[in-house]
């Protein structure tokens, strides 16, 4: 768990949701220009279903209360910037920093709706050949989460319209 601008207390709360199940680290990372606080947890499980039967929905409901919390008490404007990475082949990440408090909290509620699309959008042909790590962005107009970025052998894509276009 990596942080910045992050209170203590908010700390100490996503730390003992995670210590249960996992071996925490904590670092200080360095302050982003553009949000008052970030907050980067790599999960080092794949995410799946058997990911939240085995964490359970109770304790995934209240991480997202807290992540909420934490939204409400920067207020509007690019306060917060969370970023959640689960590893698996790809890896999945999902980047939640609207400005607006009400789609802020959408993305947080609606991650675990991506299990349903998960085999969807992972499934042959759908990513670049040789795809390592998948991120996930908010659509605030369409109210829900879609395709942002692929990282694959080295070079990054993003997706756009129907397909997957290499920018580097």
């Amino acid at each position: 768990m990596s942080s910045s601008g992050v209170s203590p207390w908010e700390l100490e709360v996503a730390y003992g949701y995670f210590v249960a199940m996992f071996a925490v680290r904590q670092e200080e990372l360095e302050p982003d220009p553009d949000f008052i606080s970030v907050l980067k947890i790599e999960i080092p499980v794949q995410f799946s279903q058997e990911f939240f039967d085995w964490f359970g929905f109770r304790r995934w409901d209240k991480i997202k209360s807290l992540f909420k919390e934490m939204k409400r008490r920067r207020g509007s404007r690019k306060a917060i910037k969370l970023q959640l990475i689960f590893a698996g082949s790809p890896s999945v990440t999902f980047v939640a920093d609207a400005m607006d408090k009400g789609l802020y909290d959408n993305s947080i509620e609606k991650i675990d709706f991506v299990l349903e699309l998960l085999p969807y959008h992972l499934g042959p042909g759908r990513l670049p050949a040789n795809t390592t790590d998948v991120s996930y962005r908010y659509d605030g107009d369409a109210r829900r989460w879609r395709f942002g970025s692929a990282t694959a052998d080295g070079a990054e894509y993003e997706f756009k319209g129907e397909g997957w276009k290499k920018v580097s």
